[in-house]
């Protein structure tokens, strides 16, 4: 792209932030319509010459605020005294739980034109329509950060909503967003889902944001051929083991791009888990996480985890924590794990593990090459199934971390005295 596109570009991008405002009765300060050009060029080539020092931006910010009627926030005057700058970047601005009406949302602007951050830490800001929607507006404007968190934000409106899109939708720089523990029905699910059909965000967290049903169908009609998204979370949604589940797994079978899938704490089950593992089987090139902590698994699921771990040649994690799997269902996949020969980590803390399945992951781990982490901890593993744990570590050569719970001391000094106690 060429210098004068560029302009051309960033002068369009502005004009339509301003009609925007004065439809609103906002008053955030972007300069009028011939500075525009010259203006960005101008920051952009002063910015590569000199950092600008904190105390220019403390006193710019103090002097906003005095324009705007607002007090100074303290913890941002502490944050600016306290931070430094390299080259005009700053590791985090972080306001949560600060209250951010509409006045000190503006006043912000002394700050985020000075400064990019790598974090922008919003949660529960108590952030209200025409606040955030300026807020978001001049994070967009500016660029001011690669992460944003606008959780527990539950009082934003339509237009907020709204300028959260744009800002997903058109922004360069950002890269992570954390949207959770507020609602994301109708409009907001509409929105967000509207611009991750051509957003750069390669993370997003969407925790606790009631997406079950509805919400989770038009986000998962978007992300399907969404090409740059890598990780993304959706815990505590409620997620059932119908037509949920039946939305992921067509997420599976058609993005071969996204590399996480967190999808702990909610109720997937043993039906929902069938139609997860059909997509995986089309996972040729994709998925390497797969988090399923708590999600009311039986060894019954893991019939059907066991007919396609031999063709996972790409996933590497796998979490099935606090899930009642038992002896059982390890028993089921000790040999699909064994054919699978790919998987780096095996979440199976809280599983209801004894001896016996201890002894079965032994005969996995010493057949391994590549299993890296192993978690077990939460279980009634006793001392026998750590002996056959510890004698398949003298033949495995790839795993470096066998996380156990410690054997009570009563224990030790029994079997210090005889065989080892039988679980």
């Amino acid at each position: 792209m060429t210098r004068c596109s560029e302009q051309d570009e960033h002068a369009d991008e502005a004009n339509k932030l301003q009609k925007r405002r004065s439809k609103s009765g906002k008053h955030v300060s972007f300069p009028p319509d011939e500075q525009i050009v010259s203006s960005f060029v101008e920051d952009r080539d002063r910015a590569s010459e000199h950092c600008v020092t904190m105390e220019e931006v403390l006193e710019a910010y103090q002097q906003s605020c005095s324009k705007h009627q607002v007090q100074p926030k303290e913890r941002i005057l502490q944050q600016l005294q306290q931070g430094g700058c390299v080259g005009g970047s700053v590791e985090r601005l972080d306001l949560k739980g600060e209250r951010l009406d509409h006045r000190s949302c503006e006043a912000l602007e002394a700050v985020l034109k000075s400064l990019h951050f790598d974090f922008i830490n919003l949660q529960a800001a108590q952030l209200e329509e025409n606040g955030a929607s300026s807020l978001l507006d001049m994070i967009l404007y500016y660029e001011s950060t690669t992460y944003l968190d606008v959780s527990d934000n539950t009082s934003m409106g339509t237009s907020a909503w709204r300028a959260l899109a744009h800002l997903i939708k058109q922004s360069v720089r950002l890269s992570r967003l954390d949207v959770c523990n507020v609602s994301l029905v109708d409009y907001p699910a509409r929105s967000l889902s509207k611009a991750l059909l051509t957003s750069r965000l390669s993370v997003l967290h969407l925790h606790n944001a009631q997406l079950s049903g509805t919400p989770l169908f038009t986000l998962v009609g978007a992300l399907k051929n969404n090409r740059a998204l890598r990780e993304l979370h959706l815990s505590d949604n409620l997620l059932n083991s119908y037509q949920d589940a039946m939305q992921l797994g067509d997420l599976l079978r058609f993005n071969t791009t996204l590399h996480t899938l967190g999808l702990s704490n909610n109720i997937v089950a043993d039906a929902g888990l069938e139609e997860l593992c059909d997509g995986l089987s089309r996972q040729t090139e994709g998925l390497k996480v797969l988090q399923l902590r708590n999600n009311h698994l039986t060894e019954s699921g893991m019939e059907h985890l066991a007919k396609v771990l031999p063709g996972l040649k790409v996933l590497q994690v796998l979490d099935l924590g606090e899930n009642s799997l038992g002896n059982e269902g390890i028993q089921v996949i000790r040999e699909p794990l064994i054919a699978n020969n790919k998987l780096k980590e095996l979440g199976l803390a809280r599983t209801s593990i004894t001896c016996e399945g201890a002894v079965a992951l032994a005969e996995f781990i010493a057949e391994s090459r590549h299993i890296h982490k192993l978690d077990l901890r939460q279980n009634q593993v006793r001392l026998g199934g750590l002996m056959a744990l510890s004698l398949s570590l003298r033949i495995n050569r790839s795993l470096a971390f066998l996380d156990v719970d410690p054997v009570p001391p009563e224990e030790q000094t029994i079997n210090s005295k005889s065989s080892p106690k039988k679980c």
